[in-house]
């Protein structure tokens, strides 16, 4: 019976792993394929507009992604 315990244990450790490597896959993809329509226009960023002034800016993005 513990065997079993820690098959199913395993399993679902590696079930979840799995889920997050899709999300994280997903992730990366959705960002190079944003690199590459700005190196396709030659641009430098994503314009956003302010909802404060009215203003756009270009879109801060964090630098540890």
């Amino acid at each position: 019976m513990p065997q079993i315990l820690l098959l199913a244990a395993v399993g679902a450790i590696a079930w979840y792993g799995y889920r997050r490597l899709l999300k994280e896959a997903e992730r990366v993809n959705a960002r190079v394929r944003q690199a590459e329509k700005e190196a396709e226009n030659r641009s430098t960023g994503t314009l956003v507009k302010d909802p404060v002034t009215g203003e756009y800016r270009l879109e801060k993005r964090d630098k540890t992604d």
